[in-house]
């Protein structure tokens, strides 16, 4: 599939889906815990950034990253400065500046290795953070240079993720508002089947 085609069909779809070296993969459904934690983070980013030249967009937003043609759609991003679109749409994003992906079982291995290596070809990404959707754990890996990274994490209610790039300071607390745990559930393995 050509991305024209990509695109003609997803824009007209009920379902959204990634798209990558000329394939498309259906994405899956969200559970009640990982709705909540986007919708808290949309609306700490969205308050935070109000009157800011830094804007919060949420999961319908499709995200392209030019350099290696992945088209996908991020749980949630923030762009500093003007948004870049890829054309007069204004539906595909192309130069955010933190993006947050909230992990699931069938994403995790994705988001952590192959999914981050695609989006830090974006020059514009200063950060990634990866939430945890079944334990209190958030990551935020800041760029320190072109291909540097620099990790910290984050697991009690009062730790404040420091956002510097994007000037907002989320607390756990926050970001996991109305989100209750169950007990551990066994060890699993993730796969990585997705692009």
């Amino acid at each position: 599939m050509t991305t024209e085609e990509y695109l003609a069909l997803e824009r007209k779809s009920k379902t959204k889906h990634e798209f990558y070296a000329g394939r498309a993969f259906a994405m899956a459904g969200t559970s009640s815990v990982h709705s909540t934690i986007c919708f808290n983070l949309a609306r700490i980013l969205g308050n935070a950034l109000l009157g800011k030249p830094c804007q919060p967009f949420g999961m319908d937003l499709r995200l392209k990253v030019s350099v290696n043609g992945l088209y996908t759609y991020p749980d949630v991003m923030v762009v500093c400065g003007e948004p870049l679109f890829e054309d007069a749409h204004g539906d595909t994003l192309l130069n955010p500046t933190v993006i947050f992906e909230v992990l699931s079982a069938s994403t995790e291995a994705y988001d952590r290795g192959r999914k981050f290596a695609m989006y830090a070809a974006l020059d514009s990404l200063a950060g990634y953070v990866l939430v945890t959707q079944d334990q209190m754990r958030v990551e935020h890996f800041a760029r320190e240079g072109v291909d540097d990274w620099h990790l910290t994490a984050y697991k009690a209610p009062t730790d404040t993720v420091g956002l510097v790039s994007i000037g907002c300071n989320p607390t756990l607390a926050e970001i996991y508002g109305r989100v209750e745990f169950g007990p551990p559930g066994p060890l699993r393995a993730v796969s990585d089947e997705t692009p």
